[in-house]
């Protein structure tokens, strides 16, 4: 029994998947895209620990919210503390910035990406171990701020070529004391209609009612139709604020949709909210989703600070791109292999003269993906692992060659050689591939 238990094969736990090769190359490529649009807009990348202590995300996310009652990886530490893995990354960037004195009378412009944890059901797109890639801004109260993000998510979608699949809807949901008004009358109202109520709205008409309006019953979205709005509730400076926010992006030609029941999970939200969400994975889903957080720092033990910002999960951006825009995605394909074959006089094997002239590719070329192949085998072999490896060129080094300082470089789409000289090689590998490009 031992022995069986001890080769039993042990696979991936459930919802936590392996990114392999095959997907890895598109997911790098959003990635990197996003990094080099946030760069442009002057944003500074942040790591927090995976791991936090559980009061922070009790305080934070609230404990009343499905992440907290039901969905957090929490566990005792041999110091019997009680430790999370982290389920969303703000809470844990507003900690770090508390932590290190970077948000008192200070302006923070700042992005993250890494894995969050929640225990729920897996399903595609959606995962018990996800990557969330997020921005949080600290110091800024105006609409303005809230604009540059929205504006900021709508660059991502062009560049992604999804901006067609994606579509704005906003909300401001008011200061605390709006919200508290709001939510006598709300828990008022639903008090009079319980028997219309599903199981999880009557367990959170007390505890957090304002979730109850982004429940997915159609009938309970029905008879919220009859609910007194949330907008009627607003103080005076969360509608201006919100007004100014919808002149900015009218100005800006962003188109968007304005949803009174939009309030997001997350307790810690006030003022403006929004989501990005999508159609074209089937049922409607968020792609998306932020708002403002102006209590938080203050919640947190910081000096009261203004904050905006948004979080989006990659797997479920990946997968949008891959349904909606498939030409977006790459592949691990090699740009260049090398062939060798053969030893010089003075014993000095042509694999290693082929290995010196891949490195100084790579070091005029640093973009090129240069592969060298080892095991040896004849030149049919390999030239089948560069067919293997879908390399577009392969750069073959015999005896002769090597004696002469030359390599043939030879074209594999089209079949044609050249015979250059080993200083040509990086300008012409350049012109063959930039040709491959444009067919």
């Amino acid at each position: 029994m031992a022995e069986q238990i001890k080769g039993k094969k042990i696979q991936a736990i459930r919802g936590m998947n392996d990114l392999l090769p095959t997907e890895s190359a598109t997911w790098r490529r959003i990635e990197n895209l996003l990094k080099q649009i946030l760069n442009s807009y002057g944003y500074n990348e942040i790591r927090t620990p995976i791991v936090e202590a559980t009061g922070l995300f009790k305080r934070a996310v609230g404990e009343v919210t499905d992440i907290v009652e039901k969905e957090m990886y929490t566990f005792l530490d041999r110091n019997e503390e009680s430790l999370t893995l982290r389920p969303e990354l703000t809470a844990g960037c507003v900690r770090a910035g508390i932590e290190h004195g970077l948000l008192y009378n200070q302006e923070q412009r700042l992005w993250y990406l890494g894995p969050a944890f929640r225990y729920e059901r897996p399903q595609k797109g959606r995962y018990r171990q996800f990557h969330q890639f997020g921005v949080e801004v600290f110091g800024l109260e105006g609409p303005d701020i809230d604009a540059e993000l929205i504006l900021m998510t709508a660059r991502f979608w062009r560049a992604l070529g999804v901006e067609q699949h994606v579509t704005l809807e906003l909300n401001s949901i008011g200061s605390l004391q709006a919200r508290a008004n709001y939510r006598q009358a709300l828990v008022a109202f639903l008090e009079q209609h319980k028997a219309l109520l599903d199981e999880d709205c009557l367990r959170r008409m007390y505890t957090n009612p304002l979730r109850v309006l982004d429940s997915k019953n159609p009938q309970v979205q029905e008879l919220l139709n009859n609910a007194p709005q949330l907008f009627d509730y607003l103080d005076d400076e969360s509608k201006t604020h919100f007004d100014g926010l919808c002149k900015l992006l009218d100005f800006a030609g962003i188109s968007y949709r304005i949803n009174q029941r939009l309030v997001r999970g997350l307790d810690y939200y006030n003022r403006t909210v929004f989501e990005w969400v999508t159609t074209s994975l089937g049922a409607q889903g968020t792609v998306c989703g932020g708002g403002r957080y102006d209590g938080l720092v203050a919640q947190l033990g910081g000096q009261p600070t203004p904050a905006v910002g948004f979080a989006m999960g990659v797997e479920r951006l990946v997968l949008l791109v891959q349904t909606v825009n498939p030409e977006f995605t790459c592949s691990n394909q090699i740009d260049i292999y090398m062939i060798a074959s053969g030893q010089l006089t003075n014993g000095t094997s042509v694999v290693a003269v082929t290995q010196r002239l891949a490195d100084t590719l790579r070091e005029q070329v640093p973009t090129l993906r240069v592969m060298t192949n080892y095991g040896g085998g004849n030149f049919k072999k390999q030239f089948s692992r560069a067919d293997k490896w879908g390399a577009k060129l392969a750069i073959v080094v015999g005896e002769n060659e090597a004696q002469a300082n030359r390599a043939i470089i030879k074209n594999l789409r089209t079949g044609e050689q050249f015979d250059v000289a080993q200083s040509d090689i990086a300008q012409t590998c350049l012109s063959i591939l930039n040709n491959v490009k444009g067919e």
